[in-house]
């Protein structure tokens, strides 16, 4: 791991410093588009490109708004990414209940006020991945008013047990010595792309405390995997049968969702569009272009 962890970054004039960087290594050439934060009640978001977002991008468990950095700079449509309550830049929940349907109320209402603002379009596409997913899926359930299509990417209801790995990364340590402690742990596991994208995406997740150490902004990081909700299969289940809207599936090859979740997913929904990648759990860190070529497939270029 290179010393720009400790070096450079801490010093970046603004969060969006990085974009320009990311961009070169995935090899775009177009200019990279404006993105601004905003505070929406309680959630924290980030707004890509000056048009209303047709697109909202959830993220998973422990991860932030930023994870889809280089899925949307490649999906030249504009998106909200949000910030998921105790995730990123959003506050801490006192509850510590991150649980999909308790989280959803909060989303929803965020979004109907990013619609009022003119932040948003009249219906959205949801686009969550992981735990994201599963609180779209509720988002979708309690005000399909503002929901036309859910996309989900390497989310499906899970059985106990399936997310042990993550569950397992998280019950590390609540503070590092550094980043550089933090990447290793993560190379370990088997998260992170390239090196870049680690770098990046460990920026962006992490906060430096007075003693000098660092720590993650989630959470989750304080609470430990026993934190880390896993919705009911059935209910889980039964909110994908019943769904009036369109949804579709993005599914690592590497990922979480096995043949068994895949075929109960079709037999459920059989008009579906289910589109496999060649990545790990983390489709955006894995193979952000691809993700981007996939969501543009399903959803389509940016609607009015």
């Amino acid at each position: 791991m290179t010393a720009l962890l400790e070096t450079t970054r801490p010093y970046l004039a603004s969060e969006f410093d990085t974009l320009a960087e990311e961009a070169r290594d995935l090899g775009l050439d177009d200019p990279v588009p404006t993105v601004r934060r905003y505070r929406i009640l309680q959630q924290s978001a980030l707004a890509w490109r000056e048009q209303p977002s047709s697109v909202v991008a959830i993220h998973g468990a422990a991860l932030n708004a930023h994870a889809w950095d280089g899925t949307l700079l490649a999906w030249q449509t504009p998106a909200l990414a949000l910030d998921l309550p105790g995730h990123g830049e959003s506050p801490w929940r006192h509850d510590a209940n991150y649980d999909p349907a308790v989280l959803a109320p909060e989303i929803a209402e965020a979004i109907g006020v990013a619609r009022a603002l003119g932040l948003a379009t009249p219906r959205v596409t949801l686009v969550g991945h992981s735990l994201g997913g599963l609180v779209a899926l509720e988002v979708a359930r309690i005000a399909p008013y503002l929901v036309d299509h859910v996309i989900l990417v390497d989310s499906l209801p899970l059985p106990p047990g399936a997310s042990a790995l993550v569950r397992e990364f998280l019950n590390g340590p609540s503070s590092f010595a550094s980043r550089e402690e933090i990447a290793e742990r993560a190379r370990a596991f088997g998260f992170g792309g390239t090196q870049g994208a680690l770098e990046r995406s460990i920026w962006h997740n992490t906060r430096d405390l007075p003693d000098g150490r660092v720590a993650w902004k989630h959470h989750l990081g304080v609470l430990g995997g026993a934190a880390l909700p896993e919705r009911g299969l059935e209910e889980g289940w039964g909110a994908i049968a019943t769904l009036a809207g369109r949804v579709d599936l993005i599914w690592g090859t590497r990922g979480l969702i096995n043949a068994a979740s895949r075929a109960h997913f079709t037999a459920l929904r059989p008009d579906a569009r289910i589109i496999p990648i060649e990545a790990g759990s983390n489709i955006h860190e894995d193979a952000p272009l691809e993700l981007a070529a996939a969501l543009s497939k399903l959803a389509g270029p940016a609607r009015p």
